[in-house]
């Protein structure tokens, strides 16, 4: 008897993304699966999607200007935290506003 294989929630995500390509919840679940998979373009192309699509997903500038720190892109870092502290004011999410107001405080030159 042989097993199914299992699929990568990468994959599962992509297909579920090909059939549902507006959904924001998707594209930010994928963008986190290539952070952690290590695959950066991948994860810079699809936040900036998902920030393009739905300019208040909070929790996506978050992610995405950890992610641009990371890589040692610090202008573009700033500048997605600071459009996310926006984000957030909007929404009135005073909590991911603090969070993002710290993560840029600590980036080099703030």
């Amino acid at each position: 008897m042989t097993q199914p294989i299992k699929q990568s929630r990468r994959v599962l995500l992509e297909e579920f993304l090909a059939a549902h390509p507006q959904d924001a919840f998707a594209r930010y679940g994928l963008a986190m699966e290539c952070a952690n998979q290590g695959d950066a373009a991948a994860a810079i192309e699809n936040f900036e999607k998902l920030l393009a699509e739905n300019p208040n997903y909070v929790a996506g500038y978050f992610q995405y200007g950890q992610l641009l720190a990371r890589l040692s892109r610090t202008a573009d870092a700033k500048r997605t935290l600071s459009e996310g502290i926006q984000a957030a004011r909007r929404s009135g999410d005073q909590h991911a506003g603090s969070e993002m107001e710290a993560a840029l405080a600590q980036l080099p030159g703030s």
